[in-house]
């Protein structure tokens, strides 16, 4: 027994000493700092848990409980009371293995340039520098966004080029051609256009669309008396995309006035939390978490809102979430305690704030994405998976099989692999199905997937991780709850646990739903999730058929070999291993004939005769060397 092994035996016993009492619980590294705190219903029971099996352990955990070195407990009267300090004690100490947030909201304030030609950014700080500011503001993402519509309505530039010193430098950039920016690069607008407009966009962002749209229509009115048709038109301009701005904030507006929305996306080693922060009835600020680690989704809910909530002094009547949390009515209390006022947590299943769920959902999933490397959409869509089936965590890496034959002949197997939404070609693998004869597609599958859990075993043996020697997070069998239905007890017998579930197709061969070995799930409606497993089950299906037909060629090339007089099934695939091809063998002379693997001179020259015509055999050295 490892040192390791040896010290988690005796935190074991030590945590069975425990008390059943609610309570806080820490953790100690060997330097004694603390790396993890949590709270306990019973102390005994969790604490317990940590240096039990680890079977149920996602990484982070087994990496905590790799550097625990002792632990203490406090005990406290309610749960409730465990979960307030809790709070408190992580705040306090920042442990490394639970969840962090930092709370870095600062005070932002708009910075405009001093002399000609003005530009205005977001700032997280004055300085004396001639510039003027407008602030502060509590949200740095709507001014951003603020600052971002102004420019795109008022068309004023973004980029960093300096007026008037780079008139007539280079070419406009994309936003001119798309008409958000009148591009002064070009040197065709005036400073007193340019001033007007930017004092437009200052007097829009004091102001606000309302006033905007006023004192424009104002100026637009006045001008058209006035036969200034060019000036009109351009305000007409700048009201109409007022308008477009403020119809698309309506699709991110709520019916209630103050609440907060909250979604979570996991991928197979980090977890993006986004957070909507609804004022007024309107998305006031938005903000984006990416964690380590993974963890059921109703825990990790629950620690999010605990951290969250803990470094917030605002806390909304409303908080709308995509899914279970646990301690839900401990929280809410907790909310409520915190505002001094009722906070409900609500868990909407239709409507507009369904709707706004799945909006913040693709946002989280969009930052996971990022920090993965691959698309919003397919992490979207891996998340999207993973709740449809109920899966604890994100089936990055997917195994799918389809079985292939005709009639019960040629009986092949594919297998094609997903990691992160996208084929990994390397992965792919072929099956010849040796046990099973004519059609029986569910044995053929058994057998496959037989096969492919023992290579796994084997190589886990033999500590190989790569290959056959990885676990999938998920099987999809090409076909209905019969092939899982055969499959599953299979799989329970090799104690291997791994997510099964089936394909099935609609009468033109499309993908209608996701079977398991009761029954179906409907998937059409869930667009990202219905695409990937469309893509999977395509790839799968041409993969599979693609080899079954190479096999048949094969078939197909050797039985002309076979057609000849002694020459059987194993002399014609050493030819064709050899030759590599049919017109090869049937250009090759005697003499390389007889020289290829497994023939012998009469076989060689009776092969040669079948694509040559007979022929007078070469004479023979000694009467020794003749004899066969």
């Amino acid at each position: 027994m490892t040192e390791q092994e040896l010290k988690k035996k005796e935190l074991r016993q030590k945590a069975m000493k425990l008390p059943l009492s609610p309570g806080v619980y820490l953790m100690h590294d060997k330097s004694g700092e603390i790396i993890y705190i949590g709270k306990a219903k019973a102390l005994k029971n969790r604490v317990s848990q940590y240096f039990g099996s680890e079977k149920n352990h996602d990484n982070k955990v087994r990496r905590m409980v790799a550097n625990v070195d002792w632990f203490e407990y406090i005990v406290t009267d309610s749960e409730f009371e465990a979960l307030v300090l809790e709070s408190s004690l992580i705040k306090q100490n920042q442990p490394k293995y639970n969840i962090l947030l930092k709370d870095d909201k600062g005070y932002s304030y708009i910075r405009i340039t001093s002399g000609p030609w003005p530009r205005f950014s977001e700032v997280k700080k004055m300085e004396e520098d001639g510039a003027k500011y407008i602030g502060p503001y509590m949200s740095s993402w709507s001014i951003k966004q603020t600052l971002d519509s102004a420019r795109k309505i008022f068309k004023l530039p973004s980029c960093s080029r300096r007026f008037p010193q780079d008139f007539g430098k280079g070419r406009p950039c994309l936003n001119y051609y798309i008409k958000q920016c009148a591009a002064p690069c070009r040197g065709r607008v005036s400073e007193a256009e340019y001033d007007e407009a930017f004092q437009e966009a200052l007097d829009f962002i004091r102001g606000g669309s309302s006033t905007s749209v006023k004192v424009l229509t104002e100026k637009m009115n006045e001008a058209a008396e006035n036969l200034e048709f060019e000036l009109a038109a351009r305000l007409r301009d700048r009201i109409n995309a007022i308008g477009k701005l403020k119809e698309r904030q309506k699709v991110v507006a709520s019916r209630v006035e103050e609440q907060d929305v909250l979604a979570l996306a996991q991928g197979e080693t980090h977890t993006a939390f986004e957070v909507f922060r609804y004022t007024g009835s309107k998305l006031s600020d938005r903000e984006s978490f990416l964690t380590e680690g993974c963890q059921p989704d109703a825990e990790a809910r629950s620690e999010f809102l605990r951290q969250y909530y803990a470094i917030r002094d605002r806390v909304p009547p409303l908080v709308v979430v995509d899914g279970e949390v646990e301690d839900e009515e401990l929280i809410a209390r907790w909310l409520t305690e915190k505002r001094g006022r009722a906070v409900k947590l609500l868990i909407p299943q239709r409507g507009d704030q369904y709707q706004l769920v799945q909006m913040c959902r693709s946002n989280a999933a969009e930052s996971l994405s990022q920090h993965m490397g691959n698309s919003g959409r397919e992490a979207s869509a891996l998340d999207e998976l993973r709740r449809l089936l109920g899966l604890e965590k994100t089936p990055a890496y997917i195994e799918s099989y389809d079985i292939s034959n005709l009639q019960g002949g040629e009986n092949v197997a594919g297998m094609v692999v997903f990691e992160n939404g996208r084929p990994l070609k390397s992965a792919y693998r072929k099956f010849k199905i040796k046990t099973v004869s004519g059609q029986d597609d569910y044995g053929s599958m058994r057998e496959v997937i037989r096969r492919r859990f023992e290579e796994y075993k084997s190589h886990q043996e033999e500590g190989d991780e790569e290959g056959f020697g990885r676990l999938p997070d998920l099987i999809l069998l090409d076909g209905g709850k019969g092939h899982v239905a055969a499959v599953k007890p299979l799989l329970e017998e090799m104690g291997v646990e791994v997510p099964l579930f089936g394909m099935v197709k609609d009468d033109k061969h499309r993908t209608r739903a996701i079977a398991l070995s009761g029954g179906e799930i409907a998937i059409n409606s869930n667009r990202r999730a219905f695409t990937l497993v469309s893509s999977i089950q395509d790839e799968v299906h041409r993969f599979a058929i693609g080899y079954h037909r190479q096999q048949r060629r094969k078939s197909a090339v050797s039985s002309t070999l076979t057609s000849i007089e002694g020459i059987g099934a194993t002399r014609a695939k050493a030819l064709l291993k050899h030759f590599k091809t049919v017109a090869a063998v049937s250009e090759a002379d005697l003499k390389e004939l007889e020289d290829a693997p497994g023939m012998t001179r009469p076989s060689a020259l009776r092969v040669y005769e079948y694509f040559h015509g007979k022929t007078e055999a070469e004479p023979r050295e000694n009467s020794i060397n003749s004899v066969e």
